[in-house]
């Protein structure tokens, strides 16, 4: 399998083989390319975008898991998915957002705005802010991308950035550790984290770090903040790609799409715990708030 960019928390389509036509009475077969076992909600979020369209599981498709432990098995997952001749992949893989490859598409979950809300969002809730921590992931090739954009969000309002890196989930107590210095720590969307975010939520209250992401499963596992676009809505949409693909729309002719909707989750039971005050105009924004 060629190596490409991967993008962590996109919803994107890959067809293994040339672009389908419908067949009447045929059942494709999706696969799920994805560390870990994908959130019932953004499964019922794609059947539901299928249902839309007139596909429904069982009758007209049925969904087929290539589930890996870590980032680094990702590639196995893939090639037995493409072994048992899947028709689409929802995965993340992808090297260009206007025309990211021959037989990939779909939609992103990064936004260059994203790092400066979550940056604007911690300040608001720290007003007297002056160091903030980055957790990016060693083998991740968005980690450069991470650190880039979050330097530009710190460095308009004078805060500055101790970025952490890990190389694997054991290093993840001593990073907490260097990182009690800074005021709050901003984790990176990443597949790995997501899998771990029991055990960063963990971290970060033994350390009293409050956190933000772009992770909405990190604040329901104890952490503080979750700001990031909406992935139930990211894989409804995605449900309209595979309808495409399906019906026999050449894959290189779908460009990557943005986000349309974003995701403001407050645990306030955490904050709480941190001993912080959650402003009331924070609270009216947030869509969850966790008690």
């Amino acid at each position: 399998m060629k190596r490409r960019e991967f993008i962590i928390r996109l919803a994107m389509m890959a067809t293994p083989i040339a672009a389908l036509a419908q067949e009447p009475g045929k059942i494709r077969h999706i696969g799920f390319l994805r560390v870990g076992p994908p959130p019932p909600a953004f499964l019922e979020g794609f059947r539901r975008g299928l249902r839309e369209l007139g596909y429904l599981e069982s009758q007209h498709f049925v969904i087929e898991y290539g589930l890996a432990q870590s980032v680094a098995q990702i590639p196995d997952a893939a090639v037995e998915l493409v072994r048992r001749k899947v028709d689409v992949i929802v995965a993340g893989l992808v090297a260009s957002l206007a025309r990211p490859d021959h037989n990939i598409t779909g939609m992103t979950s990064m936004s260059a705005d994203i790092m400066a809300k979550r940056f604007q969002i911690v300040r608001e809730l720290l007003p007297k802010l002056t160091k903030v921590a980055l957790l990016v992931r060693e083998s991740s090739p968005d980690t450069a991308q991470y650190v880039k954009e979050s330097k530009t969000a710190a460095g308009n309002p004078g805060i500055k950035l101790q970025v952490e890196i890990e190389r694997e989930p054991k290093d993840l107590e001593e990073i907490f550790a260097a990182a009690k210095g800074a005021s709050a720590l901003l984790v990176a969307d990443d597949a790995e984290f997501t899998a771990h975010r029991s055990q960063i939520a963990e971290l970060a209250l033994k350390n009293q770090l409050p956190t933000v992401s772009g992770l909405r499963e990190l604040a329901e596992a104890g952490g503080l903040m979750a700001y990031g676009p909406s992935l139930d809505e990211l894989y409804w949409r995605a449900a309209g790609h595979v309808y495409k693909i399906l019906q026999g729309v050449n894959v290189a002719d779908l460009p990557i799409e943005q986000p349309v909707k974003f995701d403001f989750v407050l645990n306030v039971r955490t904050a709480k715990v941190l001993g912080l005050t959650i402003p009331p105009s924070m609270l009216a924004l947030a869509d969850e708030v966790i008690e």
